[in-house]
């Protein structure tokens, strides 16, 4: 309504010495309601479709891809529901970050990795030890946005080796 006001009264034709960039940020910008609604229903469509892979882990032949696809995908929109809070380009510089491009790195990759063992590679082993590191490298990226988590686990870890 305000960008209609905006046209409407000639405040537009004022603004045009901004950049292409400023014009789509600008337009594309979501309120802070349906951000919150964004991120409630890719996050919910994420834990469903890993509950859903989970389930049909049981089913004979197919279970195993199915649970495969489901959790991955789960994954991959669990991941995307936060791009909702923050804004796809904040996510992406706080992904790339020194403190997560390890785990960002290793969890994207085995995201692809995954599909890659059970669809081309045919490798239902290796696409479950996949799964694994999706869950580690997963939980090792999300413990990066709670200060001093990190750390604190190294140090638990380190004193329970020696």
């Amino acid at each position: 309504m305000d960008k209609l006001k905006s046209v409407l009264s000639g405040e537009e034709a004022r603004r045009d010495d901004r950049t292409i960039l400023e014009t789509v940020n600008e337009a594309s910008t979501l309120g802070w309601g349906t951000r919150v609604k964004g991120f409630i229903a890719c996050f919910v469509v994420g834990g469903a479709c890993t509950v859903l892979g989970v389930c049909l882990l049981f089913i004979p032949r197919i279970g195993i891809t199915l649970f495969i696809v489901f959790y991955t995908f789960g994954n991959i929109c669990t991941l995307g529901s936060t791009m909702f809070l923050m804004g796809p380009m904040k996510q992406l510089k706080r992904m790339c970050d020194k403190t997560r491009a390890l785990a960002t790195t290793i969890m994207i990759t085995c995201l692809v990795l995954t599909l890659c063992a059970a669809f081309w590679w045919k490798n239902i082993g290796l696409a479950l030890l996949f799964v694994i590191l999706q869950v580690l490298s997963f939980a090792w990226y999300s413990l990066s946005y709670i200060p001093f988590v990190r750390e604190a686990i190294m140090k638990v870890v380190a004193v329970c080796l020696k």
